[in-house]
């Protein structure tokens, strides 16, 4: 903390908790700068601890944290926003979780990014306005998406990332986006799509959430760009992506 200073203001969103000793938590989190902080909670397990409601996974807090020899201590939190419409529900909690996943795997230490703390507000609050499990799976897909666009993990989609035809039918995570057909064949695990699901998939990146939640779309076209987001990331992150997979089975 610069200037030597012991304690700092911070807001965040909840990511990701680990049990420490009987009633504490150690708290994954993206805070408003975009960088990932690990804090301790102290008593945050404990039933009616003062920090136990603003532990909860995919909570906004503004909290106070002191420094700690290795990790900061979170001494007092306000809650913001909890989310609170996602609780009770497998299917939005699940959402949520793998927009949370992605999140963590995509923030860093004291690397500080602006975009990334509102547009992982914006999903979740997203995850709960969506009307069924279609835009669910959309909201899921855009954000995976944008936020790998953003890192510097966009895919190609205009034309064939191996030769620059503009006759395209194929996708590939490995090959890094669109291909036509003649190139396609040379390629392993690439999956065809219509011209429809690749308007989609553009569609993905550059509309808005708001535009995405309003847009009628076929439950099979949507659970696709859901499987084709969680390829994207899998592959582009070289991570397991353990949250999204249990979304994909529900």
């Amino acid at each position: 903390m610069a200037g030597g200073r012991r304690t700092s203001r911070q807001r965040a969103i909840v990511l990701d908790r680990t049990k420490l000793a009987e009633q504490d938590l150690i708290l994954t989190l993206l805070s408003e700068d975009g960088s990932q902080l690990r804090v301790v909670a102290k008593g945050a397990r404990k039933p009616g601890g003062r920090l136990a409601s603003r532990s909860e996974l995919f909570c906004e807090v503004d909290f106070l944290m002191a420094r700690g020899r290795t990790l900061g201590i979170m001494t007092e939190a306000t809650l913001i926003d909890a989310h609170g419409s996602l609780r009770g529900s497998l299917e939005r909690v699940s959402a949520a979780s793998a927009v949370a996943e992605i999140a963590r795997l995509t923030c860093y230490e004291d690397v500080s990014d602006a975009y990334l703390y509102p547009i992982c507000s914006r999903a979740l609050r997203a995850c709960e306005q969506a009307q069924d499990q279609a835009h669910l799976d959309l909201v899921v897909a855009a954000y995976t998406f944008k936020v790998l666009s953003h890192s510097g993990w966009r895919p190609e989609l205009s034309s064939c990332i191996a030769c620059g035809d503009e006759a395209l039918s194929f996708f590939s995570p490995m090959a890094g986006g669109l291909l036509c057909a003649s190139c396609a064949k040379d390629v392993e695990g690439v999956v065809e799509l219509s011209s429809t699901e690749m308007a989609w998939m553009r569609a993905l990146i550059v509309q808005r959430f708001d535009d995405l939640l309003a847009a009628p779309i076929d439950a099979d076209v949507a659970a696709l760009m859901l499987s084709l987001g969680h390829s994207w990331g899998a592959v582009h992150l070289d991570a397991r992506l353990k949250a999204f997979e249990f979304l994909l089975s529900i």
